[in-house]
């Protein structure tokens, strides 16, 4: 399968508003998310200044930037700046806090007021329904559940990510592959009927090698050894 082929949005995941651009400019990229994880990897210091920048770096294309307060006033504060920010914009709101309070009453009221949200850190069907029941109908959100979290704890995460767009049906709103580990899970997002997935810059990297001949391949491998033996010198005498 071919990249063009697919009807999964790409979303590129990182933190660096130089890498950012670049996906901007690639032509496959149809939208950024960042966190707080990636952005303090990075080195950002001023999220707002990194906000502002990273908004001129992805030309107009749908961008998610997370609250960081654990409290939902504060939260609720924090998302209405944040989606002053662009019409770009999406809030990132984690479907609980710290204590495991479900965010459900703030993401109500948030999108009674017109803000664009991803409800980030998903990872349990439960969440999935609870939060296709509390969004108005016609609301064009984002659901990000963490499909290779689900994966790093030896559990495929296939039928869950098929199960939760089954119950996000009769809803706008969109279903994301989030925490992506490999090529595959792109196919596997598409087969799953996702309208979103995040790929980090190093999968980026990798989008290249989508529908690659296996053979092709292969040679490619046993020349990369041959190179990287003989650059660097190993012999057996």
């Amino acid at each position: 399968m071919k990249i063009d082929n697919l009807k999964i949005k790409i979303f590129a995941d990182g933190a660096d508003v130089s890498e950012m651009e670049k996906a901007a400019g690639m032509g496959i990229i149809k939208g950024f998310t960042t966190n707080p994880t990636l952005m303090r990897k990075s080195g950002v210091t001023g999220y707002e200044e990194f906000a502002k920048e990273a908004l001129k770096r992805v030309k107009g294309l749908p961008i998610s930037f997370e609250v960081f307060s654990d409290d939902f006033d504060s939260m609720h504060r924090e998302a209405l700046k944040i989606s002053s920010w662009g019409n770009n914009v999406f809030v990132k709101i984690p479907v609980t806090n710290t204590k495991g309070e479900l965010s459900g009453g703030l993401i109500k009221n948030l999108a009674s007021e017109n803000v664009k949200l991803n409800v980030t850190a998903i990872l349990t069907l439960e969440q999935v329904e609870l939060l296709s029941k509390i969004f108005p109908s016609d609301n064009e959100s984002i659901i990000s559940v963490f499909a290779g979290r689900i994966a790093d704890t030896g559990v495929d995460p296939i039928p869950y990510m098929k199960k939760a767009k089954e119950l996000l049906k009769g809803t706008k709103l969109q279903l994301l592959w989030a925490s992506s580990r490999e090529v595959l899970n792109i196919i596997q997002a598409e087969e799953c009927g996702c309208d979103i997935i995040t790929v980090t810059n190093d999968l980026l990297k990798k989008l290249g090698m989508l529908g690659k001949d296996l053979k092709e391949l292969s040679l490619d491998t046993v020349k990369m050894f041959y190179n990287d033996a003989s650059s660097a010198g190993y012999k057996i005498l």
